[in-house]
């Protein structure tokens, strides 16, 4: 990869990097979200915390901070390989952010907005698919499920690029390891303060 295509990368990490709920919380005067809730710094301790519409309004920024870096790699026409890494690099920045220490959120978010500008028609079926489980089972973890998991079945399904299909199984696991990854922590964190 050339010099320009490394800056999009780390352009991409740094906006991936933005803490939008912490931001968020401490702009409402609430302190920081990392001590509220669960303690994770997304958009779902944030509707629990700050409210749904603050919540919702969170979800959507971090979907764009997803989209908006990969969208720029293919604007200045960087190679396939170079656009996917700069996603990747986004969602990195948003869980381990070098603003807060590198303790940031799941990427949940960010990865539908990545996914979104990458593989948009599947998306877009499944989210529907995702929202109408939300609404019904009122139940984020399962919704992320019937968005993700059948993913690269669609894309294939859609004659997605066959990179793009790999692709749309990675990014969701890394979903997946960074949510086990903290529900550990939390897990290790309360028996540890029990005697």
């Amino acid at each position: 990869m050339n010099t320009l295509a490394w800056l999009v990368v780390l352009l991409g990490y740094f906006v991936g990097s933005i803490p939008t709920a912490y931001i968020v919380g401490r702009l409402l005067g609430a302190g920081d979200i990392r001590r509220l809730g669960d303690g994770n710094v997304g958009a779902r301790n944030a509707y629990f915390e700050l409210g749904p519409k603050t919540g919702i309004g969170i979800f959507f920024i971090d979907i764009a901070k997803g989209a908006l870096p990969v969208l720029l790699a293919r604007a200045v026409g960087l190679p396939e390989v170079a656009v996917l890494i700069t996603g990747m690099a986004t969602v990195i920045g948003h869980n381990w952010p070098v603003f807060l220490g590198f303790r940031g959120g799941r990427g949940e978010s960010t990865t539908i907005g990545v996914l979104l500008a990458l593989v948009t028609q599947p998306m877009l079926i499944l989210l529907a698919l995702a929202l109408a489980t939300l609404l019904i089972k009122k139940n984020v973890i399962i919704a992320s499920c019937v968005l993700f998991i059948p993913l690269s079945l669609v894309c294939w399904w859609l004659d997605v690029p066959g990179m793009l299909v790999g692709y749309s199984v990675a990014l969701p696991c890394l979903v997946g390891a960074t949510h086990y990854l903290r529900t550990r922590q939390v897990s290790d964190t309360s028996t540890a303060g029990v005697t």
